[in-house]
């Protein structure tokens, strides 16, 4: 919480007809010996009146932004001939020259705030913690019936250790959404913050606003594999947990789904030690999950305006219906296995009845070239997409309240990965949209914005769905939480649309694009210099970028949790199907499963699988037996609904 101490006079603004005291800027001075540095938070007192006791005075809050100190000299030429050239006989001078420190500050608020005026010449103090609530503007959210502060790091400047908190409605919505995060690999800490970023908002989001949930995609190595482990934490990190009022623990409620590998039962994940594997889910897709998203998965030169509506044919009148292929031929299609039965029908008719340029209207190159690309998915995309058996997705629908579902990507394809984002986003969409996901908001973290929503080049179907979510998201509760390496190369909407950025260390030359000209030279030099665990940070309600410091966060880092738990081996196919079954029904026994697949087909053996999990029957080994009885069906699909389309992206950003 907020605590209050009585404030000590550091310096006094002063002004100069070159340098004037304006209303957004002014320059004090301090003593030699100061704990003033670039980044601290100050008060400005109107002469006469004391602090605390400012009746009817104007108060001012500033930052400080720059800095310089400088003698009495008139040029450097003085100094050399007084030391005689030699600047060893600088120190034996009898007489030290007098030296002062001039720092520039930019006002953060004024009290009263109108009229606004230029900051009076009075005497300046540093911040206290309940100046730093003041001069953010956070005491309009962290007190009150209903606050919605988030804790989202210690102002750390000047020898104070001030809670800053962040608006939840200038956060995750309605107000302002977003969030985005900028520094160079591996010294930016990007992961950490977003991962102790979570946690604070699932301890401090307000009970009033509803439930809340987090999807992250993990898409480098081990980053997010261990969040419900716990991590080392030293005692300063465990006294700034206690200084924000956060539990340091890792996450309650963690889901975790992986696609499977090219041999079906063995996970695609750095997830597979035996104490953790049995909590990862797959991710199986079938036919149905991926119509819909065939523009992600076929190049735009492939998919023309001809192959389009062959497409949104196969989608509205062939998928899931009775068909008559009009030779003679009922078909049923609901995998890829049966959608390429319909093709080679309709191949063989057209051949015997000598029509080989047309069916219904769509030419046979056509169909031949949409053939090609849609059977050639499940290749490319193979332990992702399934040829033929039950699909196995997230829980749309029955998301629960601060719960993360980790999407673990990082060993699958750039293909794979665009096709996971697309359908995953656009789920989310539809069923906030229907108020039915089980939330009322979704974090959703995507890392690597470099790669997946750049500034240049073509268009592709995930960046015109990041763009949707950072400019149409926070009316449905759908934030988007991004993190690059260099802002500067990431789409300007898509950054430009966040209402909260943070900035860690940063490289030189991207400090040297025209985005950072707003900030002070002294600011860039602190940004190229940041230590790991400490950021800039903006925000709605901020006037200016503060600087804050986080702990670490309190789950196993991705390369201590690889190393504590390294990954299993890929296990033999009767292994793999063995663990999986096991992890359903703890009561079967590994040689009852080996007897029953004993000279299977492995096609015939994963489909029964997906089959039990599908299901997950009380008598798993049961259902699995009955199952490789006969070949086992596609499931039916539920009832089809049209992802909505994303909303036509205009120039205007608002």
């Amino acid at each position: 919480m907020i605590q209050t101490r009585d404030p000590e006079p550091v310096g006094r603004v002063v002004a100069t007809e070159l340098k004037p005291a304006t209303l957004h800027q002014f320059h004090f001075w301090t003593a030699n010996e100061t704990t003033i540095g670039i980044g601290a938070i100050v008060r400005v007192a109107e002469p006469g009146k004391q602090p605390g006791k400012e009746e009817g005075g104007r108060v001012v809050y500033g930052v400080v932004t720059d800095g310089l100190a400088y003698s009495d000299l008139a040029t450097p030429l003085h100094d050399v001939v007084g030391a005689e050239g030699d600047p060893a006989k600088a120190a034996e001078s009898p007489t030290i020259r007098q030296e002062i420190r001039l720092w520039t500050a930019a006002v953060l608020r004024q009290h009263p705030e109108e009229p606004l005026q230029p900051v009076p010449l009075g005497a300046v103090y540093v911040a206290t913690d309940a100046d730093v609530a003041q001069a953010l503007r956070m005491d309009a959210y962290v007190a009150g019936t209903q606050p919605t502060g988030i804790p989202v790091g210690l102002y750390t400047a000047a020898g104070l250790e001030a809670p800053v908190y962040l608006d939840a409605d200038f956060l995750l919505g309605p107000e302002a959404a977003h969030l985005n995060i900028s520094g160079v690999s591996g010294l930016a800490t990007k992961t950490s913050a977003v991962e102790f970023l979570l946690a604070s908002i699932f301890q401090h989001f307000p009970a009033h606003k509803g439930r809340i949930a987090a999807l992250c995609f993990n898409v480098k190595g081990p980053d997010l594999c261990f969040l419900d482990r716990p991590g080392a934490l030293d005692d300063a990190d465990r006294r700034r947990y206690e200084r924000l009022g956060i539990t340091p623990q890792p996450f309650e409620r963690v889901r975790y789904y992986a696609p499977f590998k090219a041999d079906g039962v063995n996970l695609n994940t750095l997830r597979t030690h035996p104490d953790l594997v049995g909590d990862v889910e797959p991710l199986v897709w079938g036919l149905a999950e991926v119509l819909d998203f065939a523009e992600v998965l076929l190049n735009r030169d492939d998919i023309d305006a001809k192959a389009d509506a062959f497409i949104d044919f196969l989608s509205d009148r062939v998928l899931n219906k009775e068909f008559d292929d009009g030779f003679g031929g009922s078909h049923r299609v609901q995998s890829f296995a049966d959608l390429d039965g319909l093709f080679r029908a309709i191949f063989d008719g057209l051949e015997l009845s000598g029509r080989s340029d047309m069916w219904r209207t769509h030419h046979i190159a056509t169909i031949r070239k949409v053939r090609n690309r849609l059977s050639n998915i499940s290749t490319r995309c193979k332990g992702l997409v399934t040829d033929d058996g039950p699909s196995h997705d997230l829980p749309w629908g029955r998301f629960e309240d601060r719960t993360v579902y980790v999407v673990d990507v990082a060993n699958v394809d750039p293909l794979g990965q665009d096709l996971v984002f697309a359908r995953a986003v656009s789920k989310l969409r539809e069923h906030l949209e229907r108020r039915d996901l089980g939330v009322d908001a979704v974090v959703v973290f995507v890392d690597e914005l470099n790669k997946y929503a750049p500034g240049d080049g073509p268009e592709t179907y995930v960046r015109k769905m990041l763009l949707d979510i950072s400019e149409r998201g926070r009316y449905l509760g759908l934030v988007l939480f991004g993190a690059e390496q260099f802002r500067s190369q990431v789409h300007r909407r898509v950054v430009g649309n966040a209402g909260t950025t943070l900035f860690g260390r940063m490289d030189a030359d991207e400090l040297a694009t025209p985005g950072y000209h707003v900030l002070s030279p002294a600011v860039k030099i602190k940004l190229a210099t940041l230590p790991i665990g400490e950021l800039m940070l903006r925000h709605p309600h901020f006037t200016q970028p503060i600087f804050v410091r986080f702990p670490r966060p309190a789950v196993l880092r991705g390369r201590d949790g690889v190393e504590r738990f390294p990954p299993g081996a890929d296990l033999p196919f009767e292994e793999a199907v063995v663990r999986q079954l096991v992890r359903l029904d703890r009561r079967i026994r590994p040689n009852q499963v080996k007897d029953l697949i004993a000279e299977r087909r492995p096609d015939d053996v994963r489909r029964a699988l997906a089959a039990v999990r599908r299901a997950r029957p009380d008598d798993a080994l049961a259902y699995f037996r009955r199952m490789l009885g006969a070949r086992v069906a596609p499931a039916a699909a539920p009832a089809r609904e049209a992802v909505p389309p994303l909303n036509p992206i205009s120039e205007e950003p608002y």
